[in-house]
């Protein structure tokens, strides 16, 4: 049997489904002859260790209880029972990891695991590395920091697993690094790799108005609870990145073009949410309306998308028209869809769509990834 030890960071949505997944699949990987020992999971706030990092783990009714717990929003400190497990709080808990990942990263080796939101995991991650250990990541922040911390994370690729940071469980990563290692030079990209933005502007596209969508789209939980982040365009903006430093840029965030569907004046910083939803993106109807016709016009139709051209070192996100036979065009819903023009894919691009975003696709992801490593363990 062989066994990976696991360490969660983030226990939100997408960390307590691949909890479930982790333990839900036991059986099966029984029969792979694979075993995720997770021994430490951590919040924001706390971090729950198994008593010995060397033999033991969180038990499978400890695991279902922190997914209890999450759900709920409340924290690991809120566990009802530890079992022989322990619990550390804040720096304490950060430390604890980097101790873990000295233990195990000599010894049998550690997938820490990233499905937080948060930007300040990446110095520990690059310690992590250091030590030998593998990461695993489904947030895009660790990535999308500077271009030395990048460098510095993926100093050992065979070490460092991202699918989900691009299109949920989408096989984008792993293809382009396929294409890329047999010597199939990739050309350009072009995606929409928002399930949200594609949902809304799909919706637009059939002659709602655009605040009404914002509304539904918010009520359905598409959206962020603000959803100005995500009609920003940085999370796209995010992933294009990641697409570009794969491909070979040595660019930056703030490198990229980024088109907000919203002006500075109706950012978070300036008007309240309340008075963006009643008021601010009503006044965005029109010129969106308009847009949208003017491309229907032409045979178009309009997508939020990210370009990634190599050649002139090309990264932008936002409104583009594309003709409605075409894979972006014909898109509908919150799909995401990928297309890639390589030497071998030159007049028939590479083409991968399907589901985009969801917790469950994200966490099965992050779980195929963590598998993926096993032969290092």
């Amino acid at each position: 049997m062989k066994i990976i030890p696991v360490i969660l960071i983030g226990c939100g949505g997408v960390g307590r489904q691949l909890l479930h997944h982790i333990v839900s699949c036991r059986p099966l990987h029984a029969k792979q002859g694979v075993h995720l020992r997770v021994i430490g999971v951590c919040d924001s706030r706390s971090l729950v260790v198994a008593s010995d990092v060397l033999t033991t783990e969180l038990n499978d009714k400890i695991l279902s209880e922190i997914c209890h717990v999450k759900l709920g929003g409340g924290s690991l400190s809120n566990l009802s029972n530890f079992g022989e497990s322990k619990l550390f709080f804040n720096t304490e808990a950060t430390k604890k990891v980097i101790d873990i990942a000295t233990l195990l990263g000599k010894a049998t080796g550690l997938a820490c695991v990233d499905c937080s939101a948060s930007s300040d995991t990446v110095n520990m991650l690059k310690q992590v590395v250091d030590l030998g250990c593998c990461i695993v990541l489904a947030n895009k922040k660790p990535l999308t920091s500077t271009i030395d911390d990048y460098n510095k994370l993926i100093t050992h690729p065979r070490r460092i697993r991202h699918e989900s940071t691009v299109g949920a469980g989408l096989p984008v990563i792993v293809s382009l690094i396929r294409m890329l290692s047999s010597g199939d030079p990739v050309h350009h990209i072009i995606g929409s790799l928002s399930g949200t933005l594609g949902y809304i502007m799909s919706e637009v596209e059939e002659g709602k108005p655009l605040s009404q969508v914002v509304k539904v789209a918010k009520s359905l939980g598409y959206t962020e609870p603000d959803p100005r982040d995500d009609l920003s365009g940085m999370d796209v903006a995010r992933k294009a990145l990641i697409l570009a430093r794969l491909l070979g840029q040595q660019i930056n965030l703030g490198d990229i073009k980024v088109e907000s569907l919203f002006p500075k004046e109706m950012g978070p910083d300036v008007m309240p949410i309340d008075d963006f939803l009643n008021s601010g993106v009503l006044s965005l109807d029109n010129d969106i309306q308009e847009r949208v016709t003017k491309a229907s016009s032409r045979g178009n139709v309009l997508r939020y998308a990210c370009v990634v051209e190599c050649s002139s070192l090309r990264c932008e996100v936002g409104l583009q028209e594309f003709p409605r036979e075409s894979p972006l065009g014909r898109l509908k819903g919150s799909d995401n869809v990928l297309v890639v023009y390589s030497r071998c894919y030159n007049e028939r691009p590479l083409v991968i769509q399907g589901a985009g975003a969801g917790n469950d696709t994200t966490a099965a992801g992050v779980l195929a990834d963590i598998l993926d490593l096993q032969d290092l363990f």
